[in-house]
């Protein structure tokens, strides 16, 4: 199964819409910037923070940049 329809399924399952595929690979970029800057264990927990945080994927990219900057 590939990686998207996985996320569809389980989207679907917990009531919410998947992702766009602008979303999907903003997502990853994120997760990406989160597994080289630290240990890969980040990237999902990073995933996590943001969508907790309500803020746009714009917004918490350019935090995780700032932060691997650090």
């Amino acid at each position: 199964m590939k990686p998207e329809e996985w996320v569809a399924l389980f989207a679907a399952e917990l009531g919410a819409d998947a992702p766009s595929e602008e979303e999907f690979n903003a997502i990853l970029d994120l997760a990406a910037v989160a597994a080289h800057s630290s240990e890969r264990t980040a990237a999902p927990v990073a995933a996590w923070l943001a969508g907790r945080s309500g803020r746009s994927l714009d917004e918490v990219q350019g935090i995780a940049d700032g932060v691997a900057k650090s």
